[in-house]
């Protein structure tokens, strides 16, 4: 992957605060939601309620899309990305205070009023990326950039 690339889709990960998250319901359809995120590089982790119909989703199939969209004043300014990909629930103690890391990074202090709260149990997830359209108006109206799964192993 080229280095102005991967660049562009890091500086709109970090720079985002919110992404809309689909999943598919047990019945097939679509569910689109949107959700915070922290993250570390190309890792994008989210949290959900465990008995969520995100999580329920997720439980049954990994596969996920996502959006980023920045903030703009003209559409010549559009920059955001595409990225399907894997959910992976966390478990492990050090993957979960590696996100729980990038949260507090990102949103404290924020964050800190939410945290422990009382009766809600939360399930965090890694996004792995398997392609990345990247969106940049700046280039030229509707110019993406596509990055496969390839691409990204070898970066």
């Amino acid at each position: 992957m080229d280095d102005a690339i991967r660049r562009n889709i890091l500086e709109v990960i970090a720079a985002g605060h919110d992404l809309t998250l689909a999943t598919l319901r047990e019945d097939g359809w679509p569910q689109a939601t949107t959700v915070s995120y922290a993250s570390d590089g190309m890792a994008i982790f989210f949290g959900c309620g465990a008995g969520s119909q995100k999580a329920r989703n997720l439980g049954r199939d990994d596969r996920v899309s996502l959006t980023i969209n920045l903030p703009y004043g003209a559409w010549n300014e559009i920059r955001g990305l595409s990225l399907g990909g894997r959910a992976r629930r966390l478990t492990d103690a050090a993957d979960l205070a590696r996100a729980g890391q990038a949260f507090m990074k990102k949103f404290a202090p924020e964050i800190t009023q939410f945290l422990g709260e009382a009766g809600v149990e939360m399930a965090m997830f890694e996004v792995v990326p398997q392609a990345i359209s990247l969106l940049d108006y700046r280039q030229g109206f509707g110019h993406t950039e596509l990055v496969t799964a390839a691409q990204l192993a070898a970066s």
